[in-house]
Order: structure tokens, then C-alpha cells, then sequence
């Protein structure tokens, strides 16, 4: 097989990181946000460009809350709009060519087998399996379904209607742990105190007003439309969403309210709460030790695009920088193929990437 590049994010790696407390009783789906069943449930920070601070901030607010019970991740999401619209309405169409709300969600956190769900303001799904990201080959199951999932949308204003006065359009979406463990560690729900990787997006779309209706914006230079902005809960570093490594740290608690000391970390803005970056969780030393390894891997596969094959020389790939060299580093080539270790924090374990981008442990505990 011969492998692309894989262009290597312009940003610190600093994932953001979300508490996600227990539901205290069952949701009954109508998109609004504004009701019992939210109210202890802290907001996400605001999105940002996909890019990060290369790019302005989002002229329009979006934001998340989570919880989790015994059967579903309950995902609730508010965007400003003044300009809802959407054209799509059968299930699994490319969501994205309408302005739209998306999840990810990578359970075991390696990079490979993780979901896409997508949902536009007329409440039509697009929910595929990635195998692999498309960087390292795919392919998208656009046939794989989440089981028993939930969705309701809520319009403040009317819907494909530029003369209506818009506020925002919000969703609400219950995933099934039943069809999400399919990717998990252990095949499993996750247990209080485990993360999962998580991110979101949203994708809009510049558009004006002919004949009464919201139309693209086309750009006469291409005739094609103006490119959408990409606006992020973690920033990606690079306009992809599938570089599962920089999505944020979703951490299952199983309270149902946070402690006092992180109560404090947290911001109030009248009954609103709004979760402050690393309220009260600390990122886990081997994530760092996974991102060295993901640094070699990009430039692996960069040099790979300007010559035909892997290097076994360290030197080359860590251009000066002594965190992506050293002693305690191990790679190993092949035809086509490759594999860099390096120890854990503690020592007890190696883990490995390799090729394809599936970062591994092994040894030492099981995490």
C-alpha cells in the first residue's frame, strides 16, 4: 500500500477535557435544552475555529452539555442562528452539505474503529462507523446504524424562513450504550471514572436570500460555493475532524453534581454553569508519551510521500527537537511498513504506533 502524508496539527496538544455527570432521571426528548433535566449538567466552553487561534473566533455561539445513566450518553446542543435553514431530509445523506451539528466519538481512544453522527435542523441523521480514519485508508460504514438512538431538534424561529426572526436552533441526541460499546475496551459501557474521546463540530455555511429562500453563497471565481467554516469544541490544528488524537477528554463521574473545590473551578453566569479547562481532571502522563509517538508517525508518513519509504533514522524525523528522540525510542521498518516504541510514564509498559496511525500498549496494567 502506499501512504499519504499526513499533515502534521499547528497547535499545542492540550485536548479540552469535560466532567460528565450522572442523569438524575429520564429525558424525555424535545430539543430544548432549558428544562430539569440540563440544569446541573455544566456547558462546554464555546466552540472555536477548527484551526484554533490561527483563525477568529465563531461569530455565532455554539455549545454542548453532557450526562450519561446506565443506558445512553445524552448529548445536548445549542447553536445561535439567525439564519436557520436545511434541505436534507433522507437518513444518511451527506448532512454536511447543510448547516449542521456533528459528534465523534472514539471509545478506546486508539484512533481506529470510532463514530461520526451527524444531524441537521430538520432532525435528519447521518451516523457512519469509520474503521480507520481516511488518512490511513477507511473506510466509512455509512451502512452501520446507532441502535435505539434518540434525537429531537428545537428551532427558536422558523425553519427556511429568512423573513421569521431566528435565534438559534438546539438538539438533543441519546446514544445507546447498547450500539456504542461495539468499539469500546472490553466491548463494554464505560465505568465511572473512564474517558472516552469525544469531540464536536459544527458545520455552516455562508448563505444569502434569493427569492425568499436561504441560498449558498457562490464564490465567481469557481461557481462553486464559498468553503465552509468548521467551528470545534477542541481544536484540531488542521481543517479535519478525522485526527481522533486531538479530540477532547470526556470524563465519566459518577456523581450527580460536581464536588465543592470543582464547583469552584467552574464559572457562573446566573443559573448557567460553564466547565472551566481542567476543572477536575489531570490528562494522564501516558497521553503525552501517545503524542511523542504521534508526532514520529506524522513525519513518518510525510517522508514516506517524498520518498517512497520509511526511515529507521530518528534523526531525520525528529528534526532537532530531543522529545522526538533518545535512547528509550525503538523503530522499526519494513516494505511499506513501520513501528516506533517508546516506554509509558512508569516504565512498566511500551506502547507502540505504527503505519496506519493505531497507537497501542503493551504490558504493564491494563487501562
Amino acid at each position: 500500500m502506499k501512504w499519504s502524508e499526513v499533515p502534521e496539527p499547528d497547535l499545542a496538544y492540550a485536548p479540552r477535557m469535560y466532567t460528565c455527570l450522572r442523569a438524575t432521571e429520564a429525558l424525555e426528548l424535545d430539543g430544548r435544552l432549558d428544562k430539569p433535566f440540563w440544569a446541573k449538567a455544566p456547558w462546554t466552553e464555546d466552540f472555536v475555529d477548527i484551526e484554533g487561534d490561527k483563525r477568529p473566533l465563531p461569530v455565532k455561539r455554539t455549545r454542548v452539555k453532557m450526562l450519561w445513566d446506565d443506558d445512553y450518553f445524552y448529548i445536548g446542543a445549542e447553536l445561535e442562528e439567525d439564519e436557520i435553514w436545511a434541505t436534507l431530509t433522507e437518513r444518511d445523506s451527506v448532512i454536511f452539505q447543510d448547516n449542521d451539528f456533528e459528534i465523534f466519538i472514539d471509545p478506546d481512544g486508539d484512533t481506529h474503529q470510532y463514530y461520526e453522527f451527524e444531524i441537521n435542523a430538520l432532525g435528519t441523521v447521518w451516523d457512519l462507523l469509520l474503521v480507520t480514519p481516511y488518512r490511513d485508508g477507511g473506510p466509512p460504514v455509512n451502512g452501520w446504524d446507532i441502535r435505539g438512538l434518540r434525537t429531537a431538534v428545537h428551532i427558536d424561529g422558523e425553519l427556511n424562513n429568512p423573513a421569521a426572526v431566528n435565534r438559534s436552533w438546539s438538539v438533543e441526541v441519546a446514544m445507546p450504550w447498547d450500539a456504542l460499546k461495539e468499539c469500546a475496551a472490553h466491548g463494554r459501557p464505560p465505568v465511572a471514572g473512564q474517558w472516552w474521546r469525544v469531540n464536536f463540530s459544527r458545520v455552516q455555511w455562508r448563505v444569502e436570500v434569493q427569492e425568499g429562500e436561504y441560498r449558498k453563497v457562490t464564490d465567481p471565481a469557481t461557481g462553486r460555493p464559498y468553503p465552509e467554516d468548521n467551528w470545534v469544541w477542541s481544536p484540531q490544528g488542521v481543517v479535519n475532524m478525522h485526527y481522533p488524537e486531538l479530540w477532547g477528554y470526556v470524563v465519566f463521574e459518577d456523581g450527580e453534581a460536581l464536588a465543592t473545590g470543582q464547583m469552584a473551578a467552574m464559572q457562573g453566569n446566573g443559573q448557567e454553569l460553564r466547565m472551566q479547562p481542567d476543572a477536575a481532571w489531570a490528562m494522564p502522563p501516558d497521553e503525552r508519551v501517545k503524542w511523542r509517538l504521534r508526532r514520529l508517525y506524522y513525519r513518518q508518513r510525510e517522508y514516506y510521500a517524498r520518498h517512497g519509504r520509511f526511515t529507521d533514522d530518528l534523526t531525520l524525523l525528529a528534526r532537532g527537537e530531543r522529545e522526538l528522540n533518545g535512547p528509550e525510542l525503538r523503530i522499526e521498518t519494513g516494505t511499506g511498513l513501520f513501528r516506533i516504541a517508546a516506554p509509558s510514564a512508569e516504565g512498566a509498559a511500551i506502547y507502540w504506533i505504527r503505519e496506519d496511525g493505531r497507537c497501542w500498549r503493551e504490558g504493564g496494567d491494563d487501562v
